[in-house]
This record gives C-alpha cells, sequence and structure tokens, in this order.
C-alpha cells in the first residue's frame, strides 16, 4: 500500500524527472553522469520532501541539481589533484605477489587445486593486501569468522603444497636418503 507521502514522491518524480535530467545532461559532459545526477537529486528530494515548497518544486530540485554538480565537480578536483600527487611520488620497485608466487610451480599447481573459496580468500589477503576486519566486512562475515576461513584456506594450501612437493618428488628421481620409489 502506498503511503500519502510515497504518491506525493511518485507525482513529484513522474512530473519533474525529464527537467531534471535535461538540466544536468546540458552540463555534463558525458550522458550517463546526467542519470547519475538526477538520481542524486531526487534521492535527497525524498529524504528532504517536506522541505520541498510545492508550488516551486522545479527550483528547488535545479538548485539541488546545482549543488550535487558542485560537489561532483570539487570530488573530481581533488581526485585529479591526488592522481597527480601520486603520480609525482617515486615508485619503488616491488614485484607484484602475483608474479613471485607463480615462479613456484609447486604452488601454482596447489593453489589451483583449491576451491574458488579458498583462493579468493587468499588473494584477498596475499596480493590485495586486505586485513581480517576487511575481509570480514568484504565477506559479510564477523573478524573471527573470516580469520578461521582465512587460516583454514592457509592450512588447505600448506597441505596441497606438500602434496604437489611429494609428487614432483617421487616423478622426477628423487635421490634423497629416505625416498624411497
Amino acid at each position: 500500500m502506498t503511503s500519502p507521502r510515497e504518491a506525493a514522491f511518485e507525482a513529484l518524480f513522474a512530473e519533474h524527472w525529464p527537467a531534471v535530467h535535461a538540466y544536468a545532461r546540458r552540463r555534463v559532459v558525458q550522458a550517463e553522469d546526467a542519470h547519475d545526477v538526477a538520481a542524486e537529486v531526487f534521492a535527497v528530494a525524498w529524504r528532504r520532501f517536506d522541505d520541498i515548497p510545492a508550488a516551486l518544486a522545479l527550483p528547488w530540485l535545479y538548485r539541488t541539481a546545482a549543488n550535487v554538480l558542485a560537489n561532483r565537480q570539487r570530488g573530481d578536483r581533488r581526485r585529479h589533484r591526488l592522481t597527480a600527487k601520486l603520480a609525482a611520488l617515486p615508485r619503488p620497485v616491488v614485484a607484484d605477489p602475483g608474479d613471485v608466487a607463480t615462479d613456484d610451480q609447486a604452488l601454482v599447481a596447489a593453489f589451483d587445486s583449491l576451491d574458488e573459496d579458498d583462493r579468493e580468500v587468499l588473494r584477498l589477503v596475499a596480493w590485495e593486501g586486505l586485513r581480517n576486519a576487511e575481509l570480514a566486512a568484504l565477506l559479510g562475515v564477523s573478524t573471527n569468522a573470516a580469520a578461521l576461513r582465512l587460516s583454514k584456506a592457509r592450512r588447505r594450501l600448506a597441505d596441497a603444497v606438500r602434496t604437489q612437493e611429494r609428487v614432483a618428488g617421487h616423478g622426477m628421481g628423487d635421490d634423497r636418503p629416505g625416498s624411497e620409489r
């Protein structure tokens, strides 16, 4: 059942979406950005619906659109400044952990033998640098549950590496003492 407030907002949206979208489209470079701006304007309008003057709804929406556009422009300028600062920093030469790991064939084979959930947990921690709390947020579980999943994935990887090394050792004429065929 639609409340009177919802019905009034739907009427406002239906009446003014085209005008707000056109206003935004004339002020952005990318056409898809106009849709995002208009959507943000109506999100603000929903939150502040009681503040919209009934007789001046469209000008209120235009002012809100101008504010949304100004906020986006400020954000774009901040991002550009930050990108320029980061580009000016010296880059340390550090090997990508994924490249280093793929040099060890037993590790690659062991990693490939894990199920996708284990592989993704290990990638998120090793390659993306996530900590347990971040991993938990991404997985939608508690920090303890994330730590447990990581621990189990690491244990399964270690077991798989040992298995791969045993297979490689037996298949390659391992002459070490105690390694009979």
